[in-house]
């Protein structure tokens, strides 16, 4: 149910998606090239839209702790689809911040990750704004429904190409896409510190969250049902409810306090 699906008519829905938002006055997308599944997909899908003349590579590593396989695969990506790229090293950028905030005490490993993953969105964003082009997210259901992404990090974006698809499902649609296997197979890493793994971080593999997931979230089934559904614990699927009530701050603007009329004076 979840997994046999029409590629095809997915795929054009998803560029037809791209071309509509992607207005025409702009250059045209930034993609944010990490060498992982979802930013190749998103790149594969953007210039499926647009063509490779409007679609941007930035690739952004640490040179402390991006693996050189996760580079070279953005790199190729990027050859492969005939898109400009630009290469930055953060790692300087991100010894200004740390040097200029240790005042404060030692930096944790959460506060440094999270941190690269802000100078990146704000890279991508200068660019955006110094040449006129439009940031295109590479976040999928899981990690959007997960919270597992950087507030305003990763999280920072203009629209979300594969928003709507489950981690699991991006592997069959980059695989129809003609994705390299070497990265539609590679375990899902944001790569924030070294020996960084998604499914370690979560603690459990996104072939078993998706189904929770879906059955929670589309179908709408109650914990035990979901549990009773897939014949798994109970326990880990409120674990993963908990995931997704807990970040649902993450999913959303910033809370406004509002003011009563009575407060607000008139004209």
């Amino acid at each position: 149910m979840l997994y046999d699906l029409d590629w095809g008519a997915i795929t054009e829905h998803i560029c037809s998606g791209i071309r509509s938002f992607v207005p025409s006055w702009s250059r045209g997308v930034i993609v944010g090239l990490s060498g992982g599944l979802d930013s190749s997909t998103v790149a594969f899908l953007c210039v499926k839209a647009l063509g490779s003349s409007r679609v941007l590579g930035l690739i952004l590593p640490d040179s402390d702790v991006t693996p050189k396989d996760d580079f070279d695969d953005a790199i190729t990506v990027a050859r492969l689809l005939g898109i400009e790229y630009r290469v930055l090293d953060i790692k300087p950028i991100l010894n200004v911040f740390i040097d200029s905030l240790k005042v404060f005490g030692s930096p944790s490993r959460l506060s440094v990750g999270n941190l690269r993953a802000r100078i990146r969105m704000c890279i991508n964003y200068y660019f955006a704004n110094l040449e006129g082009w439009i940031v295109a997210g590479s976040g999928d259901k899981s990690e959007i429904l997960l919270g597992y992404f950087t507030k305003y990090g990763d999280g920072g974006c203009d629209f979300l190409p594969i928003g709507s698809l489950y981690k699991t499902q991006v592997r069959l649609l980059a695989n129809f896409l003609g994705v390299p296997s070497k990265i539609v197979n590679k375990p899902s890493s944001p790569a924030l510190w070294p020996g960084h793994l998604a499914e370690d971080e979560l603690g459990y593999p996104y072939s078993f969250i998706d189904p929770i997931l879906h059955l929670l979230v589309d179908v709408g089934l109650s914990p035990v049902e979901v549990a009773s559904k897939l014949n798994v614990s109970l326990n880990d699927v409120l674990k993963i409810k908990g995931m997704v009530d807990s970040s649902s701050h993450k999913r959303s603007f910033p809370k406004i306090i509002e003011l009563p009329l009575s407060l607000m004076g008139s004209i």
